[in-house]
């Protein structure tokens, strides 16, 4: 069987197994399951903390897993992105009070509070910066001002609690987040189990293509065909069909969900009728 890690709490596990459930695998019913098996599909899935999921993947005792790609990063463990998933997206920041720096540049020789230093170690290394990295759990921005830092590194959503903190953002953001699978670096432990994830990741795939598009369907004229198609292009191109009623053909494609309204606005001025949207289940494309 295939060897999956989910999150089991958090930000990550509500969106993770509301995924999974789409792409038609078997969730578990009660939060306190660690471990379920999904027969039909071959796959086992393990419950673990989000910020262990990528160390037991890299060690090879379970093939893939969904985490946040800022934990991936955190752990160091020997493990790779495979497949953003679009949820729990984040951004990480430096913070400090006004006129401390401006930018990372100005960071050596400082002391910053995080409660990710692997990341925070890792983008100092990559720019060359030599400045010390202080662990805490939450609340960094305490550190401040108890003078254990000058500088916190942490998510940054709206910044209404680093204003309330008397502190501002420098610099452009540290990286930016949201869940991924993840898999050993170079490939599974088991490299039978391959054709498996590809299949997982088609799934997945299949999920985030449908929770984007819809399907459209109208009617047209003729002569305002080519206008049509340009306004709804489809992934390849539309499926015309000829109407009972000649001159009048019928049209469907796929278009982005989030202009799917001001496009129905646009067919129907230049004559379109009939104009239907559909929800996507599930695709493969």
């Amino acid at each position: 069987m295939l060897r999956i890690a989910v999150p089991n709490k958090g930000s990550l596990s509500g969106p993770a197994a509301e995924m999974l459930h789409e792409a038609g695998y078997q969730q578990r019913r009660e939060s306190k399951e660690l471990r379920i098996v999904d027969p039909t599909n071959e796959v086992e899935f393990f419950y673990l903390r989000p910020r262990d999921i990528a160390i037991y993947v890299s060690s090879g005792r379970l093939d893939i897993g969904i985490t946040g790609r800022d934990l991936l990063v955190d752990s160091g463990a020997r493990a790779e992105e495979i497949l953003p998933l679009g949820f729990a997206r984040s951004t990480f920041h430096y913070a400090t009070k006004p006129g401390t720096a401006n930018g990372i540049e100005d960071l050596a020789g400082m002391t910053v509070a995080t409660s990710y230093e692997g990341i925070v170690a890792k983008h100092f290394a990559d720019h060359g910066i030599d400045a010390s990295v202080v662990h805490l759990d939450g609340a960094v921005e305490t550190a401040i001002e108890l003078g254990v830092a000058e500088v916190i590194a942490d998510v940054v959503e709206t910044g209404t609690s680093l204003r309330n903190a008397g502190l501002e953002i420098i610099g452009e953001p540290i990286m930016t987040s949201e869940a991924v699978v993840v898999r050993r670096t170079g490939g599974t432990a088991d490299e039978d189990a391959e054709p498996k994830v590809q299949q997982f990741l088609r799934r997945l795939q299949g999920v985030l293509v449908a929770r984007t598009y819809v399907m459209m369907d109208y009617d047209c004229r003729v002569e305002q065909l080519e206008k049509a198609v340009a306004l709804t292009p489809g992934l390849e191109s539309p499926t015309v069909s000829p109407l009972h009623n000649e001159g009048w053909v019928a049209v469907r494609a796929m278009v982005p969900s989030k202009n799917a309204q001001r496009i129905m606005d646009d067919l129907y001025a230049i004559g379109a009728r009939a104009i239907l949207t559909t929800a996507i289940h599930a695709c493969r494309l």
